[in-house]
């Protein structure tokens, strides 16, 4: 299964009926206001001189812009739950700040995945050594502030400590 798929399965069903929902009522509603059915009256519209196709492309391809808007809306709601971000925080800051900067802001500023703990499937951040509910060991930890460190590191980031002989 290729990775596009795994994140779509995180959009909520909610958000797919909404954008479904949302792509039909303005495809009807560009279909039944802005496409001329007698072409005596086209002159009163603005878009004079559109052919058949351009017309059907106009009501059929804007509202795929609002489908993949709330889809994205939807996907940042979900994804930031997982990562244990604030939710509807992010889903807000993405609605309401203009030009797309807070959908932007989501994918530069989000958190990393969070893992189970093997012991008691606590949803816990990668830095962590140890399990915030049993305790267990998640890493290798410093031996002077207990931190986590990777396996290469001769010293650790946090309080400078000698982890192995060199």
């Amino acid at each position: 299964m290729n990775r596009l798929r795994e994140e779509m399965k995180v959009i909520p069903r909610a958000a797919w009926v909404l954008a479904v929902l949302a792509y039909l009522a303005c495809v009807a509603f560009s279909w039944l206001v802005f496409i001329p059915r007698n072409p005596d009256f086209s002159h009163e519209l603005f878009f004079i001189g559109w052919a058949r196709w351009e017309w059907l492309m106009f009501a059929v391809v804007i509202p795929l812009f609002l489908a993949v808007y709330i889809l994205l809306i939807g996907y940042i709601n979900a994804d930031a739950r997982r990562r244990g971000m604030r939710h509807i925080l992010w889903t807000l800051l993405a609605l309401f700040i203009p030009n797309a900067i807070g959908v932007i802001l989501f994918f530069i500023l989000r958190e990393p995945l969070q893992r189970g703990c093997p012991n008691c499937g606590t949803m816990l951040s990668p830095g962590f050594a140890f399990c915030s509910k049993c305790g267990m060991a998640l890493a290798n930890a410093c031996p002077e502030c207990r931190s986590a460190v990777q396996p290469e590191w001769s010293h650790c980031t946090k309080c400078g400590a000698r982890l192995r002989a060199s």
